[in-house]
């Protein structure tokens, strides 16, 4: 495993970190998945109060349970739940945050969170209050670091702008570059970490049948797979390598449900890598999207 500092952080996390919204709900099997990512040097766990109404963070917190100190807990907050479980409601309020972190701590089992990330974001939020929130909560030694999970760029760049950011979860892939557009050069400039996911895009880098995707026809995406196929290289990790190949990236959170995944992305690290020359022809066969919503 490699590993890196996160932004201007004191945290030095692991290159591939454990999507944790992919595990089930077995508490069992899923210390059994996350030991293992562990033993192979995973060291960053993420989840979300969001994921299965707070059993993600449950069960995140009973597998590491004693191993604490060896990880990298990043959990999320932002998507409040409805008292009658319909669904939710987005609430970035400062009262909402620090209400929250303290359920979240309860179902982690520990009294700090590395990570605390706002899940999402508008440029209709109380962005000043919600960071007044995170920086208390810092202050109060309830967390180390905040970021956002957004792809939106001008909810990133007035948070860049406006709070001490660690991180920025961003979605990107081979199939989705839009963040090569701005964001990762503001998050650059600003010493910032950016946290990747939906590196394999739902799986059509890693072996699931073509489909249209993001604006690319069903046609451009299987000639990608065609040529990524041809390599010669596992196709996954194709993807992973070509996100941790922005310098913009510290890690890229995959999720697994078996061994055999966990140890598949683990293993893009030291797998065989293409040559420049083979990068620029797969780049080459998707253009790279603009954004055109999500400002």
């Amino acid at each position: 495993m490699q590993y890196v500092k996160l932004g201007g952080s004191d945290l030095t996390v692991s290159r591939i970190s454990l999507g944790c919204m992919s595990l089930g709900v077995e508490h069992a099997e899923n210390a059994r998945l996350i030991h293992h990512a562990l033993d192979l040097g995973v060291n960053m766990l993420d989840t979300a109060d969001l994921y299965d109404k707070g059993l993600n963070e449950e069960t995140v917190g009973k597998a590491i349970k004693g191993r604490r100190e060896k990880v990298i807990l990043a959990t999320k907050v932002g998507n409040q739940w409805r008292s009658d479980g319909s669904g939710w409601d987005w609430n970035p309020t400062k009262s909402y945050i620090k209400q929250a972190v303290h359920e979240s701590l309860k179902r982690l089992q520990t009294d700090y969170i590395d990570l605390y990330q706002l899940h999402g974001g508008t440029l209709d939020d109380p962005t000043e209050e919600s960071i007044a929130a995170f920086e208390e909560l810092k202050q109060e030694g309830h967390i180390r670091h905040y970021g956002i999970s957004s792809i939106r760029p001008n909810v990133i760049r007035k948070w860049l702008q406006e709070g001490n950011l660690t991180s920025i979860m961003s979605q990107y892939s081979l199939l989705d570059r839009r963040p090569e557009e701005q964001t990762f050069d503001w998050i650059s400039e600003a010493g910032v970490g950016v946290l990747v996911r939906g590196a394999v895009a739902k799986g059509l880098l890693a072996g699931k049948p073509s489909k249209a995707y993001l604006g690319h026809s069903q046609e451009s995406i299987q000639k990608l797979q065609d040529q990524m196929l041809a390599m010669g290289i596992k196709s996954s990790h194709i993807a992973i390598q070509f996100a941790l190949k922005n310098p913009a990236v510290s890690t890229v959170v995959m999720g697994a449900s078996s061994e055999k995944q966990i140890r598949e992305n683990v293993e893009a690290i030291t797998a065989s890598s293409l040559s420049e020359k083979e990068w620029e022809d797969i780049t080459s066969l998707i253009p790279a999207v603009r954004y055109e919503n999500h400002r």
